[in-house]
């Protein structure tokens, strides 16, 4: 075996804990913040948690104010629309405070404030980032209320492309906050779906990252743990949603998921996404729904693997197909239905959606090449509950 020649990036300054959220104005500042445009969606704007942190930073003496047009599937339009309160505000930094959709606006917010381009110019093709007029990116701080994507330590923004109907992931890897908060209180009000949602698309993360080809022994390994975590907490988040050692040790193996997926996605995020673009349905619900099916479509390609992660689980079983059952069972556990028509999808744009599928990023990274015909037929098993 030739040994590889690769390039790692790993993510940044974590404050991990309950009650850390009080820190939040002494972080802005250290980045030299004295006007944050606290970026939010608007099912949290109204709710004490944010009134709380943006008085603490008005009590600080910092110029808050607060930006929450922003969609489930954030959309050019809600990026630039979050551009011109910056400027009209006159900020000088973000706090990205929410889930996956307000983080990832915020950091795309935060990159485009000082470029002279459009949006759509920073996709991640090529050397695009290349393209980034760096010295007018805002700081940020980054502030997850679920556990789920993990954008907070990610260095790219999935964005709505509602003009063609597709999502694009903008990336530069000074899109990274400089800081993030993990505090276990801001998700004890999470509903139980939206927990268990959120913690299947951070096992999604874990999962393809540890079973893609790519050589990255360390995400490998966070992947692994993380999974583990998931496998123990989960379950109880979901029960229990006031267990904060639940809580905490979910927010951790989120974070651990984007970190892990420096490695790579698969073929579950090059179907989500599509998916999402096209019915505007919920990212992690998707990941949730679909898993089963694409890990049954990767297991031999992958059964190694799964047969050391079956060991490291402490699955009853070690054979290539403990994980699907444990997949499988935990979905039941937590409430995830087992088809995406139970959701409201059906197969009228397979072909496009199968066309979309093998063009996504994530699909380079996919433990076998599939084709589009092959998507479409995932997507068509998916719809059916066909294992």
């Amino acid at each position: 075996m030739t040994v590889p020649s690769v390039n790692w990036n790993y993510p940044t300054a974590i404050k991990v804990g309950p009650g850390r959220i009080d820190e939040l104005p002494d972080h802005c500042r250290a980045l030299g913040m004295e006007r944050p445009l606290l970026v939010t969606d608007p099912a949290l704007a109204p709710l004490p948690m944010l009134e709380h942190a943006e008085r603490a930073c008005r009590e600080a003496g910092l110029g808050c104010a607060v930006f929450h047009d922003i969609k489930g599937n954030p959309t050019g339009r809600n990026v630039d629309d979050g551009v011109t309160a910056f400027k009209r505000g006159r900020h000088d930094g973000v706090i990205a405070f929410g889930g996956g959709s307000a983080l990832d606006a915020a950091k795309a917010i935060a990159l485009m404030v000082g470029q002279d381009r459009p949006l759509w110019d920073f996709e991640d093709v090529g050397d695009n980032y290349l393209r980034v007029n760096v010295s007018g990116m805002a700081p940020v701080v980054a502030v997850p209320t679920t556990a789920g994507t993990g954008s907070e330590v990610g260095r790219a923004s999935v964005i709505t492309d509602e003009s063609a109907q597709v999502k694009r992931i903008i990336f530069h890897a000074r899109m990274l906050p400089s800081i993030v908060i993990l505090d276990a209180q801001l998700t004890v009000g999470l509903p139980p779906r939206i927990t268990a949602a959120t913690g299947m698309d951070a096992l999604s993360h874990n999962l393809e990252a540890y079973c893609s080809p790519f050589y990255h022994p360390m995400a490998a390994g966070i992947a692994v743990e993380a999974m583990r975590l998931i496998k123990e907490y989960l379950p109880q988040a979901v029960a229990n949603g006031a267990d904060l050692q639940a809580r905490q040790q979910m927010l951790v193996a989120s974070c651990m998921g984007a970190t892990a997926f420096q490695r790579g996605l698969g073929a579950m995020h090059a179907l989500a996404h599509p998916l999402g673009a096209l019915y505007d349905a919920h990212h992690g619900l998707l990941n949730a729904i679909l898993m089963p099916y694409v890990l049954k479509a990767n297991q031999q390609a992958v059964a190694p693997r799964l047969e050391t992660l079956a060991r490291y689980l402490g699955l009853p079983q070690a054979g290539p197909d403990a994980v699907l059952d444990w997949v499988l069972a935990l979905r039941k556990a937590v409430g995830i239905p087992h088809t995406l028509a139970e959701i409201g999808l059906d197969d009228a744009q397979a072909d496009r959606v199968g066309r979309m599928a093998s063009q996504d990023p994530s699909a380079g990274t996919n433990p076998l090449n599939l084709s589009a015909e092959q998507y479409s037929q995932l997507f068509r098993a998916a719809i059916r509950g066909n294992l």
